[in-house]
């Protein structure tokens, strides 16, 4: 692997970089894998993984790194949600969330370029469940993807949006925190995806500066005043780190906040050369992890006043009592939610979002919200597969605990034969966590995963 000499030149004066080990850890072909666990679905591992020596990732509660890279494809739990396959470094965010932020608080936290998932599961996971996520992807290809993800994470705190960052100026003062892993150059991944090397030019890296200091500017109307904006980027070069947090302070007039770094995690901490802002660089020479720079701010600008929550009125259309009653055995705590029909099919939402999704519906294009739990016909539901993956479902839903090869042949919407006396709608389950829904009947079992989800490989 030849890293490009204008790129080497371009980062040699960076703060903690050191050119002989960062060229031998790029040429030693090392790769390495980690996963963090979902603290909302507590599973049952198979024995490769209970026999195997995870190594932690020091800065994250729920992440490891794997000695090997398995087929995630073809383990049932990955499809679950049991897990997030997540780049170590960037699990450092939750370390910056829990620094920054009062955590056991209801937050409205906006996670702005979020595609695929990995930092939107890992907000979830740390914030209350009073709390919103605001999930958003600009790039309608792949919010697809994202709103999967969020689906197999399980939780109905979090609302996933398709909009450009200028758009959330119809929100002002709504957020309490921001994140923005802004696209970059991307030569923090240089490691992982040799491909990355012919796309990086210096051109590229001021463009990359010019479009991160647009997104920040766009946004900012929309951050609560004291509210935090946390911004990362996977490139090495200071127009897109240090000058990017010297533009904030200066244009923005937010004031950086230091961390806490444990001097063993091998995080290098860096000044700005302006303003002497903080941020936090990780190279893989030093760290278990790709390349990776987060800093953290706080608005001190005075804004418009308050977000006031009765101003917006559902726009929703909403379940009927008895539509109501139909869904409610479903669930594990029916009165926590309020219910909305979309399409003919029945939502859940918890019950004290129903004003911040009343703004959002007159500010944002929504791809979705809560849980869907499906479609009410005859007075019976015709279960969603979001339900079924969801934390929310009922513990009293009947359960069909299968092999590893039921549950591949499963998530390949196969044809699966299994030996109960049940009959109706169940659950599927693999190492304690449910894959999704069948119904029983009389000599067959019909497979109801969803066909755009399955396993295509052999």
């Amino acid at each position: 692997m030849r890293l490009p000499g204008l790129f080497i030149q371009s980062i040699k004066n960076a703060t903690g970089f050191d050119e002989a080990t960062f060229e031998q850890v790029h040429q030693s072909g090392e790769q390495v894998t980690s996963i963090r666990l979902n603290p909302q679905k507590i599973f049952t591992p198979p024995v490769s993984i209970q026999n195997a020596q995870l190594e932690k990732v020091k800065w994250s509660s729920m992440g490891y790194y794997l000695s090997e890279r398995p087929s995630f494809t073809s383990d049932p739990l990955f499809h679950a949600g049991a897990y997030y396959v997540q780049e170590a470094s960037s699990m450092f965010l939750e370390e910056v969330l829990k620094q920054t932020t009062d955590l056991s608080q209801p937050l409205k936290v906006l996670d702005l370029c979020a595609a695929p998932g990995g930092k939107s599961t890992l907000i979830q996971s740390l914030i209350s469940n009073k709390s919103l996520l605001v999930s958003n992807e600009v790039i309608k290809t792949r919010v697809t993807v994202l709103a999967e993800n969020i689906s197999k994470w399980g939780a109905a705190n979090v609302i996933v949006t398709n909009n450009d960052p200028k758009d959330f100026h119809r929100l002002q003062n709504f957020f309490d925190v921001i994140v923005v892993d802004a696209p970059c150059s991307g030569s923090g991944l240089f490691r992982k995806d040799p491909k990355a090397i012919s796309e990086w030019s210096e051109q590229n890296v001021q463009l990359c500066s010019q479009r991160q200091q647009r997104i920040l500017a766009d946004i900012f109307p929309c951050l609560k005043e004291n509210g935090i904006v946390i911004y990362s980027t996977c490139s090495y070069s200071k127009e897109e780190d240090e000058e990017i947090a010297d533009w904030l302070v200066e244009e923005l007039k937010m004031e950086s906040l230091q961390l806490n770094i444990d001097d063993a995690w091998g995080i290098v901490t860096t000044e700005s050369a302006v303003h002497n802002a903080y941020g936090y660089r990780f190279y893989p020479d030093k760290i278990k992890g790709e390349g990776f720079f987060i800093a953290a701010f706080k608005k001190r600008e005075m804004g418009n006043g308050e977000w006031q929550a009765g101003k917006y009125k559902n726009k929703s259309e909403k379940l009927t009592s008895k539509e109501i009653d139909v869904v409610r055995p479903y669930l594990k705590d029916p009165n926590d939610f309020f219910f909305i029909k979309q399409n003919e099919e029945a939502i859940a939402i918890p019950i004290h979002l129903e004003n911040e999704l009343a703004a959002i519906q007159s500010a944002l294009y929504i791809k979705k919200a809560g849980v869907r739990l499906g479609s009410i016909i005859r007075n019976e539901l015709i279960p969603d597969h979001e339900l079924a993956i969801s934390s929310i479902i009922n513990d009293a839903i009947p359960v069909i605990d299968t092999d590893e090869t039921t549950a591949l042949q499963y998530l390949r919407k196969q044809e699966i034969k299994i030996d109960t006396g049940l009959k109706g709608w169940a659950l599927i389950r693999y190492g304690n966590l449910p894959l999704g829904w069948i119904k029983i009947l009389p000599g067959r079992v019909n497979n109801y995963y969803p066909k755009e989800w399955r396993i295509l490989n052999k």
